[in-house]
């Protein structure tokens, strides 16, 4: 009987350690990443006391300037749809968020609200941007409406996409991915086993159209989050803190904002959306019917027009202002 369990335990052992060698997933290179996922338009600026950051400018340099974040374990490439609509008349600044896409880990370790929003204001300070439009996606719309709680004077506008931070917003579907990252012991193995088949799942979990998910968006997710250090950064994300929208905290923002929403997201439900409308006083919800979690990639074109509308609305504004005292001096 001693000789049966010594060989079940071996034969375990040795399963265990054969599963664990196929499943094993090496970082990528950077230098390999920016070749695949950096085009002529990224340029890469590095923050004091902070990372690298991977930003795209793109669009006239004199125009009106709309500076979008991605949400979480995304990427700036989410926002490609909405560049390639707008970026026509407006200067669209993307940015790749701390311990995401081609931006490395904090070399800190500081994933705390304020120092996703002292990235925010690098990357502002570094282009030169005095004010902008400021959207968000997900974990991007978290961060944004912490930007405007703590930069108002910055902001001609905020844009909520499906944003996270809304009190009693209890998803009705988690990914798996973010569930594995809330489970310590299940996190510390996924920093070196991440099949690609469990990015797929996520992914297919946070969207309504699943027509739009081919290989190669499946890749960009899988390959960037192999970036050295990120797998890391993505359990000490889920571990920080985390800040949460109120009542009170929402009536401080009094730009135009803009609030759009699946109406089948999962993920961060209509509820949320609901909320946030309810209670920063010159919001406007925008819902899309059978959309999901990423409207601005399910919904390129409805949604673009939205945000299209939204901005000229704001400037028009700002540019009717400025000509008020031209014209009473010309009287």
């Amino acid at each position: 009987m001693k000789k049966f369990f010594k060989w079940a335990a071996l034969i375990l052992f040795v399963v265990i350690a054969g599963g664990i060698a196929i499943l094993w997933t090496p970082d990528r290179s950077v230098e390999e990443l920016r070749a695949e996922y950096a085009n002529d338009a990224s340029q890469f600026i590095e923050l004091d006391n902070g990372p690298t950051v991977h930003v795209r400018d793109e669009g006239p340099r004199d125009a009106p300037v709309l500076v979008l974040l991605h949400g979480s374990s995304a990427s700036l490439h989410t926002w490609e749809p909405w560049v390639e609509r707008l970026s026509s008349n407006y200067r669209v600044v993307t940015l790749d968020q701390i311990g995401h896409g081609l931006t490395g880990p904090h070399p800190d370790d500081d994933y705390s609200p304020a120092s996703f929003v002292a990235t925010v204001e690098g990357v502002a300070e570094a282009l030169g941007l005095e004010r902008f439009v400021l959207g968000g996606n997900s974990m991007g719309g978290w961060v944004s409406w912490n930007y405007a709680l703590a930069h108002p004077e910055r902001l001609d506008g905020l844009i909520l996409v499906d944003a996270s931070g809304a009190p009693e917003s209890e998803p009705e579907s988690i990914p798996i991915g973010f569930r594995i990252a809330s489970m310590p012991v299940i996190r510390q193995l996924t920093r070196k086993i991440t099949p690609r088949s469990m990015v797929e799942t996520s992914l297919r979990q946070s969207v309504s159209n699943q027509d739009m998910i081919d290989d190669a968006m499946i890749d960009r997710y899988y390959e960037l989050i192999l970036y050295p250090g990120h797998r890391r950064a993505t359990g000490l994300r889920f571990r920080a803190e985390r800040t949460v929208a109120t009542p009170e905290s929402m009536a401080r923002l009094v730009m135009p904002t803009l609030v759009m929403w699946g109406d089948e997201d999962v993920l961060v439900p209509l509820s949320a959306g609901q909320w946030f409308a309810e209670h920063i006083p010159s919001a406007r919800l925008v819902r899309y019917a059978d959309i999901g979690h990423i409207p601005m990639e399910e919904a390129p074109d409805r949604s673009a027009a939205d945000v299209r509308a939204f901005l000229e609305e704001i400037y028009a504004d700002e540019s009717a202002e400025e000509a008020a005292p031209a014209t009473e001096e010309a009287r």
